[in-house]
C-alpha cells in the first residue's frame, strides 16, 4: 500500500480533455509510521482529498485504470482517503488522518 500525505495542489491551464474536472495534488509519500519518504509527486485526485489528508494513492498502469474514464495518462492517482492505519505490535500502534 502505497501512503501519502496531501501537500499541495497543481494548476493546469491546458489538460487532456479526459482530465478536466479532475484536480491535481501535490503527495508527499509516507511510511506507515507517517514519517515522510522519498520526494513528492504529483497525483490526479478520484476522492476529493485537502490538505493534510492521508491518501492511498497507485502509481503506473493501475492510475490511468482508477480513473473515471480509464487509460487516462496519468503516472499516479489518489485512490482513498485513509483514516487510520494500525499496525500489530508497532510501539505508537497507528497513524492518524490529521
Amino acid at each position: 500500500m502505497q501512503l501519502g500525505r496531501i501537500i499541495g495542489t497543481v494548476t493546469a491551464s491546458t489538460k487532456t480533455p479526459d482530465l478536466e474536472g479532475i484536480r491535481l495534488l501535490v503527495v508527499q509519500p509516507i511510511g506507515h509510521d507517517g514519517k515522510d519518504r522519498g520526494t513528492p509527486l504529483v497525483a490526479a485526485d478520484t476522492t476529493q482529498a485537502g490538505p493534510g489528508d492521508i491518501v492511498h494513492y497507485t502509481t503506473s498502469r493501475e492510475a490511468a485504470v482508477a480513473m473515471p474514464v480509464t487509460f487516462v495518462p496519468v503516472d499516479a492517482a489518489i485512490i482513498a482517503i485513509v483514516d487510520v492505519v494500525s499496525i500489530d505490535g508497532a510501539p505508537d500502534g497507528a497513524v492518524r488522518a490529521s
